[in-house]
């Protein structure tokens, strides 16, 4: 069997079999398949797409490249969630102690920012002495204590996809849902949890722009996921907006802090509350939608869930008391209110804009090597749907710098007005099974 074969045949349209797949995947993991004609097979796959039966198999062999996490020894239906990334979107921050305090084990493997979304791993290191990687004993230790930890990707796991994914971002192979699908599940199946709920994301600020190529996407997850036997859940949801009110790393932790204690903003909340009613459901803790929905508002109303999140710092080695006192994270040295020179109804706001204002800030990383500013991003004050004056506070620029009139242009542009009535947004547009 020749590589360069392989690459003709899905060149010319062809399906690929168990055995060929296989031969690509551990080829190109042993380094026996050079990178050229890897980006060359998966530039063939853009343009001629896989069959269903194609991408799973592509799946179990990326899953299979490297170790599988078991997590058997922890009690109780461990349901993973997922997010396909958007700008303020520090949404396991409290869903996981939501689930967790309902007594549903989460155990969470996340990743860091990249770009113009944040990544969970960052958000958390924002907090003083927290430890992100953790020895797997003690890992399950903690979900079985507290239900709940979020971790680093442990390096082991799907080794095919690391290669694969860098390989990807520099030959304009990333925008293809078979790749996307089997980088997500591969990762998703590897890491042991027994059921899988999926955010995945459209709008400006997500990956899939349009609510259409997102359902294909979520359809292809969730068929992968029955296939090898794992309960599937996707909520498709709207990023044509930041998610909450901040957007910067330890900003977005006092956010999460506040919606936990039932004060922040809405928009969080709901998202939480409906993937977190799915996650119930897998779990079998309820089969009914309204007792999922009071349990978790319960854990709400007597903070269990913040408990929960302030058990799980401490067993990191975080400092717990920044979130008992959030006022001890430290603030960026300037606050600047930016004022629209605009009137009328927010129509648009681009969330992708705003992450990378964020960003150029020192709140994400415009490369993997970049040093994360925690205290620096934006608070917004007005969202679409919300009337504004002239020289009224659009939102706060939080900068250990001056504010450049580069980025405030950006800031203004990100909004669009109109003058007729804008309806908020729906956030969840739908759950697939």
């Amino acid at each position: 069997m020749r590589m360069v074969d392989l690459i003709e045949k899905k060149k010319d349209g062809l399906e690929h079999n168990e055995e060929e797949l296989h031969f690509i995947i551990d080829g190109y993991v042993k380094g026996h398949i050079p990178d050229y004609q890897m980006s060359a097979w998966m530039m063939a796959i853009c343009f001629q797409g896989l069959t269903m039966q194609e991408t799973i198999l592509l799946t179990k062999e990326m899953m299979y490249s490297g170790e599988i996490l078991d997590l058997s020894s922890i009690h109780g239906i461990k349901v993973d969630k997922h997010s396909t990334g958007g700008v303020g979107d520090k949404t396991s921050l409290v869903l996981g102690p939501m689930v967790a305090a309902c007594g549903v084990p989460v155990a969470k493997m996340s990743g860091r920012g990249l770009g113009h979304t944040g990544g969970t791993l960052d958000k958390l290191e924002s907090i003083p002495g927290f430890c992100i990687q953790i020895e797997k004993d003690d890992f399950i230790k903690q979900v079985n204590e507290c239900h709940f930890s979020i971790i680093g990707q442990n390096e082991h796991l799907v080794p095919a996809d690391k290669k694969m994914y860098a390989l990807r971002d520099v030959t304009g192979t990333v925008a293809c849902i078979p790749l996307i699908a089997s980088s997500i599940m591969s990762k998703k199946l590897a890491a042991g949890s027994d059921a899988i709920l999926l955010d995945v994301k459209y709008g400006n600020g997500a990956f899939m722009k349009t609510k259409e190529e997102a359902k294909k996407l979520a359809q292809v997850m969730i068929d992968i996921g029955h296939s090898l036997g794992k309960d599937t859940r996707v909520t498709l949801s709207n990023m044509s907006q930041p998610l909450g009110n901040a957007i910067g790393n330890s900003l977005e932790v006092k956010e999460a802090i506040l919606t936990l204690l039932g004060k922040g903003p809405d928009d969080l909340f709901q998202l939480c509350l409906q993937s977190g009613i799915q996650m119930l459901l897998q779990a079998q803790k309820t089969k009914s939608l309204q007792e999922a929905r009071q349990m978790l508002m319960k854990v709400i109303e007597d903070q269990s869930a913040f408990h929960v999140l302030c058990q799980m710092v401490k067993s990191q080695g975080g400092n717990e008391k920044y979130i008992q006192h959030p006022e001890l994270f430290e603030n960026a040295k300037e606050i600047i209110p930016v004022y629209s020179i605009e009137q009328g109804y927010v129509k648009d706001l681009k969330a992708r804009d705003l992450g990378l204002v964020s960003m150029k800030l020192g709140g994400g990383r415009a490369s993997i090597d970049d040093v994360i500013d925690y205290s620096v991003g934006l608070i917004l004050n007005k969202k679409i749907g919300d009337y504004v004056q002239k020289g009224e506070v659009l939102l706060y620029v939080h900068t250990n710098h001056e504010l450049s009139s580069e980025l405030k242009d950006e800031i203004l542009k990100a909004y669009v007005f109109q003058n007729e009535y804008v309806e908020k947004p729906t956030l969840i547009d739908e759950v697939l099974q």
